[in-house]
């Protein structure tokens, strides 16, 4: 059975009763999320869903969640997950695009799903947070609907940071080994361990290594609808959490947290960053002051996402995202798609069972991305002899300063190594001679203080002269994506520093 849906049903044959969701108070064992998604698979049936129909979801991490996903895999449909944040324009082009057949929200949350449907043609069923009830259900035939390896089980859009969104088309046989290489045999998980479900579950990185990775191994995964650094620390306390997994910015909002020593945290075992380069002091702080290991990894929407990590039984490199895990291969390349020297800076491009299937409809796009059977991801790298890769940034993010190329990721490490940064931001601006300047946007711990040019002196004293940022500015805090991410191009660049 190639269904990814089938982990559930497996697990469940074995671990039944053990929790597999909670939420606060909230619990579902793995008997009844395998139910519910029957429920809910026959609910779509109904509807007139039919294998390789796709469903679109817009639904926070809420116990609805896992339950609908699985459910629509269950019924062999594809499901389209959305960020609940998105507007009624935003969910209309996607339904459109993925030509869904239905679109499934939270009852609390809605109306911009609802009037896209309606806009579009198609049917808007409204969920609860504890579960879809008599919205979508129907008799529970606890059987999946067959797929084969190369048929979609996600369209998942990317952010589009170049022209409208894609669907990076995920298939069974994609998030199938990515939640067993990158998931649960990656981070040793038991149906013991309880993992932290702070990431989006629409968003990959959160979907495999969280969901998928979870009922893989039979894990309980306990779900925070609204990420809170305190409100993460009491989860840990109270569900005795033992893996966390989390992007950079959750992590320094942990560490941040008021009253964060009276928390009993000593349940961590394992903590997992991914979604963007995690600062070197914020690990380092981090570790000390809640006792427990993180192990940084690397992967984008169309991977799956996880392409290479920081290995359990190897050596770990702060600063570093590893080695390419199980079936994956990565490789730096020029402009022309032939490999740069050893230690040389370049673009990584990635081959194996993760890449995905494709952009959906979109295949002059898809030739554009995969050439020569290669994912060109448009990051940057550099290679040590061991074979680690260290992201030097994003190739389009990089700043061009008089012919010398800066890479913003180098200047917000220095940042971040000031006592008072709790996070930074570095950008380019534009200047009439050296093409780009420099420049940083920085927010501070709270009860700390620096002024501008004290950082500016900071960072001049770490890198070389052409790099430091010629203008500095605080903020009270910096634009972030779905997933915590700190998103460069939505920096506000102040008049002054624009002129």
């Amino acid at each position: 059975m190639t269904n990814l849906a089938q982990h559930l049903l497996d697990t469940t044959s074995r671990h039944g009763g053990r929790p597999a969701l909670r939420m606060d108070d909230a619990v579902l064992d793995y008997d009844g999320f395998r139910d519910a998604a029957a429920g809910v698979a026959a609910g779509l049936q109904a509807r007139g869903v039919r294998p390789g129909d796709r469903v679109g979801m817009v639904l926070p991490n809420v116990l609805s969640f896992p339950v609908v996903f699985y459910g629509t895999l269950m019924a062999g449909a594809a499901v389209v997950p959305m960020n609940p944040l998105l507007k009624a324009r935003e969910v209309e082009y996607y339904l459109r695009d993925s030509g869904a057949r239905v679109v499934v929200a939270l009852d609390t949350a809605a109306e911009a799903a609802s009037e896209a449907a309606a806009t579009v043609g198609v049917e808007a069923v409204v969920v609860g947070a504890t579960g879809p009830g008599e919205a979508l259900s129907g008799p529970a035939d606890t059987e999946t609907v067959e797929r084969a390896d190369d048929d979609p089980a996600v369209i998942l859009y990317t952010s589009g940071t170049t022209g409208p969104p894609k669907g990076a088309e995920l298939t069974h046989a994609n998030l199938r080994s990515n939640a067993r290489d990158g998931g649960s045999e990656l981070v040793g998980a038991t149906p013991d361990d309880v993992i932290m479900g702070c990431l989006p579950l629409f968003h990959v990185f959160g979907l495999t290594c969280s969901l998928n990775g979870s009922v893989l191994a039979g894990a309980c995964l306990t779900l925070l609808p609204r990420f809170d650094g305190a409100k993460a620390l009491s989860i840990v306390q109270r569900d005795r959490v033992t893996i966390f997994e989390g992007v950079p910015t959750m992590f320094a909002a942990m560490l941040h947290a008021p009253d964060r020593d009276r928390y009993d945290v000593s349940s961590l075992r394992l903590c997992v960053s991914g979604g963007s380069a995690m600062p070197v002091e914020v690990m380092r702080a981090f570790e000390k002051q809640f006792g427990c290991v993180i192990m940084e990894g690397y992967g984008l929407s169309e991977t799956s996402p996880v392409a290479s990590f920081n290995q359990l039984h190897a050596e770990r490199k702060p600063g570093s995202i590893g080695t390419p895990i199980p079936g994956v291969q990565m490789r730096l390349v020029d402009d022309e798609g032939r490999d740069v020297p050893p230690g040389e800076v370049g673009e990584i491009a990635i081959r194996g069972e993760n890449v995905m299937k494709g952009y959906w409809g979109k295949p002059e796009e898809t030739a554009k991305a995969i050439p020569d059977g290669w994912f060109r991801t448009g990051d940057l790298a550099r290679q040590d002899d061991d074979g680690y890769f260290f992201i030097v940034d994003r190739k389009k993010e990089m700043i061009i300063r008089g012919g010398y190329n800066v890479y913003p990721r180098e200047i917000e490490e220095a940042l971040y190594e000031h006592p008072a940064v709790a996070e930074a931001a570095c950008v380019g601006v534009p200047h009439p001679e050296l093409g780009e300047e420099v420049a940083a946007a920085v927010a501070l711990k709270p009860g700390t203080s620096a002024d501008p040019g004290e950082l500016q002196v900071w960072v001049k004293e770490r890198v070389a002269a052409y790099k430091y940022p010629r203008h500095v500015w605080l903020v009270d805090s910096l634009p972030k994506g779905p997933t915590g991410k700190i998103l460069r191009r939505a920096v506000e660049i102040p008049t002054e520093v624009r002129a």
